[in-house]
């Protein structure tokens, strides 16, 4: 599986490094190419493949609208990064930190363009129909963003609220990338849809899982400091439901520890993860975090029985839920 994957990406980066785009003005193209040059796991367009290996094996004939994903998805952390105002984007400057936000801007407005170019590449009898279903998934992420962003401004967030943004914010377009390649292996809609669906609730158990293990990960395998996100006071599951749980006191210290300009790091996120520990949080997100994957893979089961070879698929997503960074 492993081989298989590696093989995936290097087809995947292949591809897109032989990708034209114009040569002027420089300043719009350039951020383009040092936007796909930065790599990545190149996730989505993967599980475009994946999906579509459940039917046909001719996967190669499938990469540019596979890759209309992986563009898409590209655009969105350019875009991301400007509200976001991060300085670094796996281990390199933002496009906005290394040009300015307008460049950032125009340049991701490009990379959409030719993510529909690519998409329209797709041999499939109702383009129409795919289209629909792309602008659906785009929609949704735009949806997304805005409520992460809407949640910095309030002091608490319903628990459905959150898995609501994450959602809409991160795992549709696994779901879609899921479903665009089952459509194209030529599965009926109805098939398609279990896919999508599937993608969706996994996706949510990443989120999940990533949440997780920014606060109980290995900090040599995650790759990036520990307790971040307690840091920087970022709306997780578990903040969320310590929040809710947590009785006056408690919910008095944890206020506390939210507020403080002046603080050191290791101590507060010490301090916040012996309040998890108290209320159970690591426990519950796990819990929850289950329900998700369980409630994916019930979508895969319902394929079962559809002449569908499902286990190159299963097997890729259960190595991506054991991971432990």
């Amino acid at each position: 599986m492993t081989d298989q994957i590696k093989l995936f990406q290097e087809k995947l980066n292949a591809e897109l490094a032989k990708m034209e785009f114009g040569k002027k003005p420089t300043e719009l193209y350039e951020p383009l190419r040092y936007t796909l040059r930065q790599g990545g796991k190149r996730m989505r367009p993967i599980l475009a493949v994946m999906a579509y290996l459940t039917k046909k094996q001719d996967w190669e004939s499938i990469i540019a609208p596979a890759l209309s994903i992986e563009l898409f998805h590209n655009f969105t952390l350019i875009h991301d990064d400007i509200m976001d105002e991060a300085p670094l984007r796996r281990g390199k400057e933002t496009v906005y930190k290394k040009w300015d936000s307008n460049i950032a801007i125009l340049s991701g407005d490009a990379l959409m363009i030719l993510a529909y170019d690519l998409m329209l590449e797709a041999d499939y009898d109702d383009i129409k129909y795919l289209i629909k279903l792309f602008n659906r998934c785009v929609v949704e992420v735009c949806e997304g963003q805005q409520m992460d962003m809407n949640f910095e401004t309030i002091d608490t967030v319903p628990e459905e609220d959150y898995i609501e943004m994450i959602k809409l914010k991160t795992s549709v377009l696994l779901g879609y990338s899921l479903e665009m390649g089952a459509l194209l292996a030529g599965m009926t809609k109805e098939q398609a849809l279990k896919l999508r669906e599937f993608g969706i609730n996994i996706g949510i158990g990443f989120q999940l899982k990533d949440d997780l293990l920014d606060v109980y990960g290995d900090t040599a395998k995650v790759g990036k400091q520990i307790g971040g996100d307690i840091i920087s006071n970022k709306k997780t599951m578990l903040l969320l439901k310590a929040l809710e749980l947590a009785d006056e006191k408690t919910k008095e210290d944890l206020d506390d520890l939210i507020a403080a300009t002046d603080f050191d790091p290791v101590k507060k996120v010490d301090s916040v993860k012996a309040i998890y520990a108290q209320l159970g949080i690591k426990e519950i997100a796990e819990e929850k975090m289950k329900y998700y994957f369980d409630l994916g893979f019930k979508q895969l089961v319902e394929l079962k029985d559809e002449d569908l070879n499902l286990d190159p698929l299963i097997a890729f997503t259960q190595a991506l839920i054991d991971r432990d960074h």
